[in-house]
């Protein structure tokens, strides 16, 4: 039923991000979390500021384990409703694993990104390891070579 709702309404009206949010509910209540972040992305494409939608998506995304993804959910929310009692309490306990995730993340980057570094400076005998990044003043940095 919502699926034909959704293909008969007219593109961008409000009322198709109730349909996908509707629909949204039904896989939530199957347990189909996928389908409900996918949904719930197509209504927020729609309709940036509803609510209703971005709860629904932050809990299917924290019961996917998307922390940072659910953590980021909460956190809009919030700014659209401060007083939101679930994104408060999802907000404080995801808070401390979505920044952990993200230092874990950046960490992963940064190793690729050297690896990626190092394999290119290896055809001319040299590693990231013989440049040094000290900050300055101005709080850039420079970069010196070491033998």
């Amino acid at each position: 039923m919502y699926t034909e709702a959704i293909e008969t309404a007219p593109e961008g009206e409000k009322e198709k991000a109730v349909f996908y949010n509707n629909r949204a509910t039904c896989y939530f209540k199957m347990g189909k979390h996928d389908e409900v972040i996918k949904d719930c992305t197509s209504a927020l494409k729609i309709d940036p500021d509803y609510t209703k939608c971005l709860l629904r998506r932050a809990q299917s995304y924290e019961t996917e384990k998307k922390v940072c993804e659910a953590f980021d959910d909460y956190q809009k929310i919030l700014k659209l409703d401060p007083s939101n009692q679930l994104a408060l309490s999802g907000s404080a306990r995801l808070e401390k694993p979505a920044n952990e995730e993200r230092e874990r993340q950046k960490e992963e980057m940064l190793g690729k990104l050297k690896d990626l570094g190092n394999t290119v400076l290896g055809k001319f005998g040299l590693s990231l390891d013989n440049f040094k990044a000290t900050k300055n003043a101005e709080g850039g940095y420079s970069i010196s070579f070491q033998q």
